[in-house]
């Protein structure tokens, strides 16, 4: 049996995010741009991702795969394309295809959250050492958000920067035990991005941990 872990459409990539999520580092196949659409499946065992992707491609072939990853336990799959119908029909074959429905899906769950403001210079060099998107700078508000399963810091970095284009996502961080990510910029609209991701996040169907 396969287990739906996370069924995630994430509409209109935004700027910063298609950019973190096409470089080479995370997309290992075709990278998405800004304005595709992306669906995002997590399923147990890793394996089963494999049938998962064929499911896709074959009831879809303009549908571009851009992350394919098996770790340790779950299997991830990244599609995108600019025809959000087309990406849905993708989607329903692979539900089709493994006996599952979207609510069957884990609930997102943060782990937490905090606002730090007007960062000091140390802990700006230090944390940019360690990112994968854009740099905080110093003086900046930062924003840190913590989540499960890791894959819902997707849609979260996506829809923050829909409310606060003028934030830096710093580092998402999508794949592994917890979802992380870093966004930085004036107080007010590190708030607003806090803000519209427990919106987002609280809005999601699917069953408990």
């Amino acid at each position: 049996m396969t287990e739906l872990r996370v069924y995630l459409l994430v509409e209109n990539l935004q700027p910063q995010f298609a950019a973190s999520m096409s470089t080479p580092t995370r997309a290992r196949g075709y990278p998405p741009i800004q304005g595709h659409h992306s669906l995002i499946i997590e399923v147990a065992p890793g394996l089963a991702i494999e049938r998962v992707i064929d499911l896709a491609l074959k009831s879809v072939p303009e549908v571009e795969p851009g992350i394919l990853f098996v770790e340790r336990q779950f299997g991830v799959l990244e599609l995108h394309c600019e025809d959000l119908e087309a990406l849905k029909r993708a989607g329903q074959a692979i539900l089709e295809g493994i006996g599952s429905k979207y609510s069957d899906q884990l609930r997102p769950r943060v782990l937490f959250t905090d606002v730090i403001e007007d960062i000091t210079d140390q802990h700006a060099v230090i944390i940019n050492r360690n990112r994968e998107a854009s740099m905080v700078m110093p003086g900046e508000t930062l924003l840190v958000c913590e989540m499960v399963p890791a894959l819902f810091a997707a849609v979260a970095a996506n829809e923050a920067e829909k409310v606060a284009p003028g934030n830096t996502l710093v580092n998402v961080q999508m794949i592994g035990a917890a979802g992380r990510l870093y966004i930085s910029g004036k107080t007010a609209e590190v708030a607003r991005a806090r803000d519209r991701i427990a919106e987002v996040l609280e809005a999601i169907e699917g069953r408990h941990h």
